[in-house]
């Protein structure tokens, strides 16, 4: 899920930076490439328009940020590491072996002293 909102946060980029390079400014910019403008988007030119699908495309890509973030603050407890199988013939766990009990060879300490 978050692989899909990654690519559609790119195409949003990409597509608002073409959209706002469209815009007439007034150096006109690339909206000189725009084409007729009183026959497709009315007497008042692609302006009206144009701001709106700006600002439709950038509410779009605040929400799909903010949607981004909230799903990589989830995974932020989840590692690679944790996804590793361990196939081993070491033991994860000291095995316990059962040993006898040494016996006890602590000297005698004679309780008189010798002369």
């Amino acid at each position: 899920m978050t692989s899909t909102l990654l690519v559609v946060q790119i195409v949003l980029a990409v597509v608002i930076t073409i959209v706002i390079l469209l815009q007439k400014s007034s150096s006109i910019g690339l909206g000189a490439y725009s084409g007729s403008n009183d026959s497709l988007f009315g007497a008042k030119g692609p302006a009206n328009f144009m701001s709106k699908l700006t600002m439709g495309l950038g509410l779009l890509f605040v929400l799909n940020t903010v949607v981004l973030g909230y799903m990589y603050n989830q995974q932020r407890d989840k590692s690679a590491v944790d996804k590793i199988e361990i196939n081993s013939l070491i033991p994860q766990t000291p095995v316990q072996q059962a040993t006898p009990a040494a016996p006890n060879t602590a000297p005698v300490v004679p309780t008189t002293p010798a002369k």
